[in-house]
């Protein structure tokens, strides 16, 4: 019976395989094919266009040579550097097969469709040499998944069996072939993937349920949503029993029970699982998982998430309450998770036609992916909010990073979701230049608009004969109720939104016929979700920030070093930085439209320095190369003293601290070890009172930079009460400390810096390897922060 309902599914079309396909339960929509919908004058297509050159730029087979040596084949080309000869080889490749799937469906363009069926002959004769469906670029992959067969696991949070995420690594293969397949008919890809799937059943087929738990503590994508996917192809339930294995319990138990126990995890690392949820979901009709994904979503969305659409600091969730960190790291919201959250979106709203869903994919789209990508080319990983902070572009030869994954894919699927229909009705979601051709229905359209730059957007119909169907506009949040207008043939008609916040125009259509809406815009503030004293300023759904210097961009192009991705140029005191000042509870009522500079305005009368008062906010999509300032404080005019000294005692002290600092890691966290090549073992990772550590009954070590040989001393956190530990603490194999914990030093996290020694000094030693190593019968106490000070 569920087999014949997939089978059923996949009879309807193409289309059904990419968006909610389903048995048991019935999608509201369907989002049409990218192909039917074409982008139009706009930053959009402008930012299409950019990524397309960039694809394009990239050299298929150095991208390719990780899947050629894994595969022993022999290839003519050198893999890239960066993150792609350092552990996770071949990721970009998966990317790559998405990202060109991506911009054949939106553009048509015949160099990229040759470049697709490059990538997937050369894939398809990895595949056939591997002799067992098996494709990737790990390295070792060989004897790595010969050890996961036979239930050998030994998983940490970022690494499996000592490599780095293979899982997500091949991932990002089975999703590239999903999107070839769904996106381009490429019944090659559905071959490959079918293939690849069938390997990952019978390398698991002698594993307990127990242990794929276990394994899947290491990150691993969305691997349960393409075993969904797959299931779908295919029409066999096999798929999903598989991707429902694949589904992270840690994560998904607490959903299912509407708890929130994101804080401090790697938020990255949950979004893709959670997608996958949703689509078993799908699949399988289990409203249970639903559920359990609507509560994520509501949570991210509505108390981890800042204005421009993003969350995270150093890629983990800050407490829902305390967003001081984020406010305080170069390492903001990461381009990877707006991407994925964006996904999530698509899939709920699909599901359920609000208007909420497509609110936030509408704030995401504008301020946080579009602004991700450098007119010129080149990718965001982190989006600081720190106040004067900068952000950081890739270069298509040498970064590699996930977010140059992601950002390949993001700016050539803008029209996947301007449009959705019903069986007899057409939704208008989102005001992007655009044509649009609804071919079963024999129904094409084309909106013309400059939006956000004009308060409007007309619709001209093209149909094959007069037809009678509903169009449905989405009544945005940022339109005030009863101030949103429609005319149809410049006749007003009368709109009522519905319950999901849509406009239904009913009536029998005709070629020519011109809809036309208009949208007043209004500025308004918005806070950080903690509710502490920062601002952002929005007009309608456009965040606004403002350039103040272009003062040390230092890596504003990055190299290919494995931190390359972070804007490490000098940070500025928050104290010095523009401070808001009023007694109006309605800050935006105090911004003021700048004569002859669309979409431009001013703050001076709230600004307190004089200094500052000549900065003007634009659309935040539109600052780059720049320092900039999104989040604004504020204050009172009575607590202006109060909070002066406050920010000044802060930051007085951490000013202090990275005048001093080296170098410096977060242990614990995902990225930031494997930044800083860390090696362990009988070691494990935790959070206590909100901070990350790592502790171990063995070893691990972190490689830390001394590029200019000024390091003098080390500095380890932990916690005083801690007991019983007992540890040796070594640089470069030279023993700096030995640590007996009796828990006298207190309630307290204590920093304790030790002085390098002469041998270490006099090395002149460019990297510098800490090690933490128990004594025996004893354990290494969590270590929480290393720092390098001169």
């Amino acid at each position: 019976m569920m087999r014949n309902s997939i089978t059923n599914t996949i009879r309807l079309g193409l289309v059904l395989v990419s968006t909610a396909a389903v048995y048991g339960q019935s999608a509201q929509l369907q989002s049409f094919p990218l192909s039917s919908v074409r982008l139009l004058e706009s930053p959009f297509k402008a930012a299409q266009e950019t990524d397309m050159k960039y694809i394009l730029s990239l050299d298929a087979d150095r991208l390719l040579a990780p899947y050629f040596r894994e595969a022993g084949l022999e290839s003519n080309s050198k893999s890239y550097g960066n993150w792609e000869n350092t552990g996770l080889d071949g990721h970009i490749g998966g990317h790559y097969l998405s990202a060109l799937s991506d911009m054949y469906a939106a553009t048509g363009n015949e160099q990229i469709k040759a470049r697709l069926d490059y990538m997937l002959n050369a894939l398809e004769k990895c595949q056939q040499k591997n002799g067992n469906g098996y494709i990737g670029g790990v390295p070792g992959s060989k004897a790595l998944w010969e050890e996961i067969a036979k239930g050998k696991i030994d998983a940490g949070s970022f690494s499996l069996n000592k490599k780095w995420v293979p899982w997500y690594n091949i991932h990002k293969v089975y999703a590239g072939l999903v999107d070839a397949y769904t996106l381009t008919g490429n019944e090659k890809a559905k071959k490959m993937l079918i293939q690849l799937s069938d390997w990952c059943l019978n390398l698991t087929a002698k594993l307990s349920n127990d242990q794929i738990q276990q394994m899947l503590r290491s990150e691993h994508g969305g691997m349960n949503e393409v075993f969904a996917d797959v299931a779908v192809i295919t029409g066999d339930k096999k798929y999903l029993t598989l991707a429902q294995k694949f589904s992270h319990k840690t994560i998904l138990d607490p959903l299912l029970k509407n708890t929130d126990a994101l804080n401090g995890i790697h938020a990255n690392t949950q979004i893709p699982k959670v997608i996958g949820f949703m689509r078993v979901a799908e699949v399988g009709g289990d409203a249970k998982w639903a559920d359990a994904t609507n509560f994520f979503w509501n949570t991210v969305v509505n108390n981890r998430t800042i204005s421009i659409g993003g969350n995270s600091v150093r890629e983990h969730f800050n407490p829902a309450t305390d967003f001081s960190s984020m406010l305080e790291s170069r390492e903001g919201p990461e381009t990877c998770n707006s991407y994925n959250m964006l996904k999530l979106s698509k899939h709920l709203f699909l599901a359920d036609p609000s208007s909420k869903y497509m609110d936030y994919y509408e704030r995401t789209t504008y301020n946080h992916i579009l602004s991700s990508q450098h007119p010129d080319g080149g990718f965001v990983y982190f989006t600081p909010i720190r106040p004067r902070h900068y952000r950081v572009y890739s270069e298509p030869q040498q970064s590699f990073w996930c977010c140059v994954g992601s950002g390949l894919e993001n700016h050539g699927k803008y029209g996947e979701l301007i449009y959705a229909h019903d069986k007899q009705n057409l939704y208008v979601n989102l005001f992007i230049p655009s044509t649009l051709n609804w071919k079963e229905k024999g129904i094409s359209l084309t909106q013309n608009t400059k939006f956000p730059f004009e308060e409007q957007s007309s619709i001209m119909l093209t149909l094959k004969k007069p037809r009678q169907f509903g169009i449905k506009f989405r009544y945005p949040s940022w339109v005030e109720d009863g101030k949103m207008k429609i005319t149809v043939n410049n006749k007003e008609i009368s709109i009522t939104k519905d319950l999901n916040s849509y406009v239904s125009i009913e009536r029998k259509w005709k070629t020519g016929d011109v809809i036309s809406v208009i949208l007043p815009m209004q500025n308004k503030t918005e806070q950080l979700p903690d509710k502490s004293a920062w601002v952002s300023f929005l007009h309608g759904p456009i965040v606004l920030a403002a350039v103040t210097d272009t003062t040390d961009l230092k890596g504003l192009r990055a190299d290919d070093s494995r931190m390359g991705h972070i804007a490490n140029g000098p940070i500025y005191p928050i104290e010095d930085a523009p401070l808001l000042v009023s007694n109006n509870t309605d800050l935006a009522a105090s911004l003021k439209a700048v004569a002859n500079k669309p979409f431009t305005f001013s703050a001076s009368d709230l600004i307190y320095q004089e200094k500052h008062k000549n900065l003007l906010l634009v659309p935040f999509f539109q600052i780059h190369d720049a320092r900039y300032m999104l989040y604004w404080p504020f204050t009172t005019k009575e607590k202006l003293p109060e909070i002066q000294r406050a920010m000044k005692e802060r930051e007085e002290a951490q000013m202090k601290l990275e005048v001093l600092t080296v170098d410096v890691l977060t242990a614990g966290e995902q990225q930031p070890e494997s930044d800083h090549n860390f090696k362990g073992e009988k070691t494990d990772t935790g959070i206590f009172k909100e901070r990350h550590y790592r502790n171990g009954q063995g070893f691990f070590s972190y490689d830390l930079k001394n590029s200019l040989l000024e390091a003098r001393k080390l500095r380890i956190t932990y916690f005083g009460a801690d007991k019983n530990k007992n540890f040796d603490v070594y640089v470069n194999d030279v023993l700096v400390a030995s640590m007996n914990m009796d828990g006298f030093e207190g309630n307290k996290f204590i920093d304790k810096t030790i002085e390098l020694p002469a041998a270490i000094l006099n090395g002149k030693h460019k990297i510098l390897q800490v090690q933490f190593k128990a004594k025996p019968n004893s354990a290494i106490t969590g270590i929480y922060e290393v720092r390098l000070l001169k």
